[in-house]
């Protein structure tokens, strides 16, 4: 079987698990019509009842697609999501995942990411997910250090993690594909320190300069490190001051991925954190603006209040 469509197979029978009278929903661009017609030519090869609509990119991360696309999503069993810009964190999404729509994001997906991320292992990937989002769910503050500098904290007392698991078989259930990570929602207000970001950053990409950014009482207040620095910069300036808030930590748990400046896959390399700026509601934080960017850092130390789980990138707790 061609590499492609045995990928797109395994979205949509194995992390999907679409039964045979599930309608499916394919939205794409014209960036990503490729991996979009592959999905939607397997879902017919696979005897689905389906719809591939494609528009025009998206101009940033979080951006709502047209009211069009919106309303279908509401009308198919399962959407799958490739686009150039990512669409988890909109309300097309959102909506459309309360209704029970089963809805996997492709965000930024290459056909490289796409062969790569859809050979792993899910099943061993979600149960170590999992066991994470649990650890996450329990702890009440967050602490990450780096040899490069980073040192920033933050509380997580109350808030629910997610695991994205790869596996979305369930009422309502979505996550990104190809995955792996377990994330929540720092409290809004409680995040100082400073993060150097070394890994790559949504809306950039590959970082060839470390990207400095300092954090006080819950919002990013200075970014240094070179071009793309004063690129990100400009781009939060362009959405508003929310868009400099702390919305998310995530530990990625996916075994195969690798950094490739793709935030899709990079966020989900084992072995890193991320933190994003912008929209949190989607994780039960209160921040709804059409912005979401993750920043990923390389060979952290993270300590669930006074348990360090990883050191300098590795696990120092089993998790599967």
């Amino acid at each position: 079987m061609d590499p492609l469509k045995k990928a797109a197979h395994t979205a949509i029978s194995v992390c999907m698990g679409a039964r045979q009278d599930e309608k499916i929903l394919i939205v794409s661009d014209t960036v990503c019509s490729k991996i979009g017609k592959a999905l939607f030519d397997t879902a017919l090869e696979l005897g689905h009842e389906a719809l591939y609509v494609e528009m025009k990119p998206m101009r940033i991360n979080g951006e709502e697609p047209p009211a069009l696309i919106a309303g279908l999503m509401k009308e198919f069993d399962v959407i799958l999501l490739p686009t150039l810009r990512s669409l988890t964190h909109t309300n097309a999404r959102r909506e459309a995942s309360a209704l029970g729509k089963r809805v996997a994001t492709f965000p930024g997906i290459t056909e490289d990411i796409m062969i790569r991320g859809m050979s792993a292992d899910y099943e061993k990937i979600c149960a170590r997910t999992i066991k994470l989002a649990g650890i996450l769910e329990a702890g009440k503050k967050v602490r990450v250090t780096t040899e490069k500098g980073t040192d920033i904290s933050f509380s997580i007392e109350g808030r629910k993690a997610y695991a994205s698991k790869g596996l979305f078989r369930e009422f309502g259930e979505s996550g990104n594909l190809p995955t792996g990570e377990a994330f929540l929602a720092p409290m809004e207000g409680t995040s100082n320190g400073v993060f150097i970001v070394d890994g790559s950053f949504a809306s950039v990409g590959l970082v060839d300069k470390d990207i400095r950014l300092e954090v006080k009482d819950g919002y990013v207040v200075k970014i240094e490190g070179g071009d793309k620095a004063k690129a990100l910069d400009d781009m939060l300036k362009s959405v508003g001051p929310d868009a400099y808030s702390i919305a998310e930590f995530g530990i990625g748990t996916n075994d195969t991925a690798k950094i490739s400046g793709v935030i899709l896959e990079d966020e989900k390399v084992m072995g890193t954190i991320h933190i994003a700026l912008g929209n949190n509601l989607s994780m039960g934080g209160s921040v709804n603006i059409p912005v979401h960017v993750d920043g990923v850092v390389k060979e952290p130390n993270v300590w669930i209040d006074d348990s360090l789980i990883m050191e300098k990138g590795k696990f120092v707790i089993d998790i599967g």
